[in-house]
């Protein structure tokens, strides 16, 4: 049987809400079972949505990343875009919510800190605190299970759009229990309610929760895409493609000064647990390198649950550097509103692995900087989790 996500549970309970004045954060991963999206549900039920917000990439998943977004109209909808051209739109000015006492979010997380879409509920709920204004998450999977957590903290001083929560790039948790968290650690005065999904529990894959997979955004095509990008993600920091602008984003890296054989044999050579490095050819049509051939890798996750995507995604960075030297570069300016600090410091949330990474450091002592925090987060979290 289908796990049943927070919106089937809110709407089976709908007639309770024909009173509130309601906003909806949402994309198009807000759908039922049967596919129908979320703000037509509520409003087939007779309910008052008033204003739908919708995060990075738009309502649809149009833009790609770091594009301001300028949403058409749609009938009926008034719809606002909490993704500009400056940090100033990542949070809705206080008149877009004089009318409403109600708002639920509503989007397919993916399960990395930096990934946008639970960081703009965090934002959110930081706007409306000590406004009265009750905030519900309708909860849907973790793609990548709840069982694992993995990778470094959040340092203090690198706090951005794509590092707000003060949890490990895999944190393992739900965006309703990452809400429960922030809603704590942060001591938001709000109303917080989570509608919990049925039948899910933390071991669970997405493939098997009987749920469709809509893209949540224009590069997450897959749950195998979603699989392997808490570490392959990191390669935005850099000037190795991370597949952009080709079918198989983030499961595709490389650069047009990479041997692939030799690329993939020092990756295979490092037995990371759960994955096999095929090399491969390919020529992306926009983004770095946007059409020239780069040589890299394919990475196949062989065992889900061995698999530890970003302690994968810091070897292939390292690997690129230890082949290539200079030619391999991390990258410096804006990113994600935020030009204090490289991106891919931004992504770790420090500057130790980058440096551990141009120092020529091993894998085994990069990754022991993070191994602690890991135990640790693994138990505070604790109290957080609602399966």
């Amino acid at each position: 049987m289908a796990v049943q996500s927070g919106l089937e549970s809110f709407l089976e309970e709908g007639d309770a809400h024909r009173s509130r004045r309601i906003a909806l954060i949402a994309n198009q991963t807000s759908v039922t079972r049967g596919l129908a999206y979320s703000w037509d549900a509520l409003r087939g039920k007779g309910l008052d949505l008033r204003r739908v917000f919708s995060p990075e990439h738009g309502l649809f998943a149009v833009e790609q990343d770091q594009e301001p977004v300028s949403e058409d109209a749609m009938a009926e909808l008034d719809l606002v875009c909490l993704y500009g051209a400056d940090a100033a739109s990542l949070v809705p000015g206080p008149a877009m919510l004089d009318d409403i006492d109600l708002v639920l979010f509503d989007i397919q997380d993916i399960g990395a800190r930096y990934y946008t879409y639970v960081n703009t509920m965090a934002l959110f709920m930081e706007s409306i605190s000590g406004r009265g204004i009750e905030f519900a998450v309708l909860d849907r999977p973790n793609p990548l299970g709840g069982a694992s957590v993995e990778g470094p903290p959040l340092h203090t001083g690198y706090e951005s759009f794509v590092g707000v929560f003060r949890v490990p790039v895999r944190h393992g948790l739900t965006a309703g229990e990452l809400a429960g968290l922030w809603k704590k650690e942060r001591n938001i005065d709000i109303n917080l309610k989570v509608v919990p999904m049925k039948g899910w529990y933390r071991a669970m894959m997405y493939g098997e929760t009987g749920l469709p997979w809509v893209p949540p955004s224009p590069n997450m095509p897959t749950p195998a895409a979603a699989l392997v990008y808490p570490g392959m993600c990191l390669l935005e920091g850099t000037n190795l493609s991370e597949g952009r602008g080709t079918t198989t984003p983030f499961e595709l890296a490389g650069a047009p000064f990479l041997d692939p054989e030799c690329f993939a044999r020092q990756l295979n050579g490092m037995n990371l647990p759960g994955a096999y490095f095929r090399p491969v050819r390919f020529r992306p049509t926009f983004n770095k390198h946007g059409g020239a051939v780069c040589g890299g890798v394919f990475t196949h996750v062989t065992d889900r649950r061995a698999f530890r995507p970003f302690l994968a995604g810091v070897a292939l960075v390292k690997a690129a550097r230890d082949l290539c030297g200079d030619a391999f570069s991390f990258l410096h300016g804006v990113y994600e509103f935020n030009d204090t600090h490289p991106a891919f410091d931004l992504l770790t949330g420090g500057a130790k692995i980058r440096e551990m990474v141009l120092a020529g450091a091993g894998l085994n002592d990069i990754s022991a900087t993070w191994s602690d925090y890991e135990q640790e987060f693994a138990e505070r979290r604790m109290e957080y989790l609602l399966y």
